[in-house]
């Protein structure tokens, strides 16, 4: 099955609305001109519901009326695509009121998006729209029904001869393939990228990084396998899938693997060890063990013939900051030559967007 949806009109942010009446639909989040928010949640039965938001990493208390119906009113949201969850008898749980939910394993976190003036890269802007093409197939490697989601750069689909290079770009433990479109908004920071004259148009594959399902961090002979399963997936089923679909080059100049959190530690340990199909690597926030990468590491001068940019990020707040100035010194006395980048923030969405509009334009050049 493909499903073919234009960029215009995919995932639209939360939009000014009239204030709710009582006796109707309860309306949430309610965005006023001013960036004021207005949460409601209809809950008689229950005794403390609270909304906690990305925006100031608070968990604020909501005000029940005599019907049930509890409310809250934010003065100001900055600008920015955010998550926030109720808690409702200290159960976290998504705004049933918003379809705009972030796609996750176990889905608690919905989004509220509201533009900046003038537009960030991650918001819609007036420019040419690729497309996201959503595919299920049967993996041979995994003998089970499975996921992708592929982005086409605006023009693709007039063209019938031109190759564009391949992106794989993937997410991080606990979400999925669809999250770095509805929540990450990698097809807008392309869009407006590639408008700009800023990155050149490419093909971006996106599928599933949980093959065994979401396995915990301290499981590491689980992860192993579920690396080695994530690795058969892409080399068998996925990027096949593209090849057949799509006018994709099978140069591995023209080839990228990046990921976030998981998808970061899948790019350093496959695409280090792939390097005669992958020459551009992205690390947002992942970590790597030394011995998963210990081929690359051993024959510095081989990997640097063939990896044209190795990006690393990770943010002065992140829990996996230290296992990054791991990953950084190890490079170094190898002399593996690399991109390091030390930032501000911590490990969440807010900051890879920001990684993603930095290392697009970076590739294919």
């Amino acid at each position: 099955m493909k499903l073919l949806l234009p960029f215009a009109l995919v995932f639209a942010c939360v939009c000014t609305a009239p204030a709710q009446q009582k006796s109707g639909p309860v309306l949430s989040p309610e965005v006023q001109d001013d960036h004021s928010v207005v949460f409601r949640l209809r809950a008689p039965k229950s005794q403390s519901v609270a909304v906690r938001g990305q925006w100031d990493r608070k968990t604020t208390a909501m005000t029940k009326d005599a019907e049930g119906l509890w409310t809250l009113s934010v003065p100001s949201v900055p600008a920015g695509v955010w998550e926030y969850s109720f808690v409702v008898d200290e159960l976290s749980m998504i705004d049933p009121a918003n379809t705009a939910q972030k796609p996750q394993r176990s889905p608690t976190s919905s989004i509220l998006h509201i533009p900046a003036n003038p537009p960030a890269p991650w918001d819609f802007q007036d420019v040419p729209h690729g497309t996201v093409h959503q595919h299920t197939y049967l993996s041979k490697a995994l003998n089970k029904q499975r996921g992708a989601w592929v982005y086409t750069p605006p023009g693709y689909e007039a063209g019938t001869q031109k190759e564009y290079p391949l992106f794989v770009l993937q997410h991080g433990s606990g979400d999925r393939h669809e999250t770095w479109v509805q929540h990450g908004k990698a097809h807008w920071i392309l869009d407006n990228l590639i408008a700009a004259g800023k990155a050149q148009p490419m093909i971006v594959l996106m599928i599933d990084g949980h093959p065994l399902g979401q396995v915990p961090r301290d499981m590491a002979d689980r992860r192993a396998l579920s690396l080695a399963a994530f690795k058969n997936e892409l080399f068998t089923d996925a990027i096949p899938l593209v090849e057949s679909h799509y006018r994709v080059s099978k140069d591995p100049a023209q080839r990228a693997l990046a990921g976030l959190s998981m998808g970061g530690w899948q790019a350093l340990s496959i695409g280090m060890t792939n390097l005669d199909r992958f020459a551009w690597i992205g690390s947002f926030s992942g970590a790597v063990d030394e011995n998963e990468i210990k081929p690359a590491l051993d024959d510095a001068a081989g990997t640097n013939a063939k990896v044209k940019l190795l990006w690393i990020a990770c943010g002065e707040k992140d829990f996996l900051l230290e296992r990054n100035h791991q990953l950084i010194e190890n490079l170094k006395s190898s002399g593996v030559k690399h991109e390091w980048h030390e930032t501000a923030g911590d490990h969440s969405w807010p900051v890879w967007r920001n990684y993603l509009t930095e290392f697009a334009p970076k590739l294919f050049r």
